[in-house]
C-alpha cells in the first residue's frame, strides 16, 4: 500500500517503513506526525482524491531534526569591485512512515 501525501509545499509517494526528508516540522525526536494532506491511496483499490481523500491519514515518527548541507551564494559584478558572499542551510527533519490509513 502506498499514498501520495503533501507535507510543506512538496508533494511525496510514501510507504510503510519509508524513511523521508520533508521540510522542518516542529516536535523534538520521537514524537508523532500526521500528515492529513493524503492526495492519493493505492493498493488493492486505489483512492484519489479531489483534491483530498477524505478520513485518509498517515502516520509518521520523527527521527532526525537536521539541516541540509550548506548552499554557497556567490554575487558578481565584473569590473565593478563588487562580490558578496552568502550562505544556507535549509532546517529539514527526517521522518520513517509508520502507517498508513485509507478511509
Amino acid at each position: 500500500m502506498f499514498a501520495v501525501i503533501k507535507a510543506g509545499a512538496h508533494q511525496y509517494r510514501v510507504q510503510e517503513g519509508d524513511t523521508l526528508r520533508v521540510d522542518l516540522l516542529k516536535g523534538n525526536v520521537g514524537d508523532k506526525v500526521t500528515f492529513d494532506k493524503v492526495l492519493m491511496v493505492g493498493g488493492a483499490k486505489m483512492k484519489v482524491g479531489a483534491p483530498l481523500v477524505g478520513g485518509a491519514k498517515v502516520e509518521a515518527t520523527i527521527k532526525e531534526q537536521a539541516r541540509d548541507p550548506k548552499v554557497v551564494i556567490f554575487k558578481y559584478k565584473r569590473r565593478k569591485n563588487y562580490k558578496r558572499t552568502r550562505g544556507h542551510k535549509q532546517p529539514i527533519t527526517l521522518v520513517e512512515i509508520n502507517k498508513i490509513t485509507g478511509a
